[in-house]
């Protein structure tokens, strides 16, 4: 290979990293963004949900959160929320899921997990394991039974 050559090539292999190097970027960017939207969106959802409790004493029913999470800003990066207010009653601890949603996100640094509205108005982010096990403990026989359905 000749000097010119070799300067070609160097010059291609460098632009194919960078370019790589920009998409990785790009994409892990991106799910951040995603990541603290969908963190928002779920904070608004807490802060009409306690406003709620408040005013009425008990978590409000599910087509009320429907109606609430239409006017959330960020709505749409909450995707699929399962709001679990049927199955808490007055023995349920503070720890108690209400509700969450499942995120999977292709950046290396979120990865997937879940968004967790817990019944004393914790936000918070948890891994697929460790989500799975708290909510099999919280679940009833009849919860799960529906949600086979």
């Amino acid at each position: 290979m000749n000097r010119r050559q070799k300067i070609i090539l160097r010059d291609f292999v460098t632009v194919v990293v960078i370019t790589a190097i920009a998409v990785v970027a790009m994409i892990n960017f991106r799910d951040w963004v995603n990541h603290s939207e969908a963190m928002r969106a779920m904070e608004d959802l807490r802060q009409r949900i306690k406003q709620y409790r408040d005013e009425h004493g008990s978590v409000p029913h599910k087509t009320w959160v429907d109606s609430q999470r239409e006017n959330l800003p960020g709505n749409v990066r909450l995707g699929n929320l399962q709001y679990r207010a049927r199955w808490i009653d007055f023995e349920s601890t503070p720890d108690e899921i209400l509700a969450y949603t499942e995120r999977n996100y292709r950046s290396l640094l979120i990865g997937g997990g879940y968004i967790v509205l817990r019944l004393d108005g914790r936000v918070e982010w948890m891994g697929k394991k460790e989500f799975k096990t708290l909510l099999a403990q919280q679940q009833s026989p009849e919860e799960i039974q529906m949600l086979q359905k």
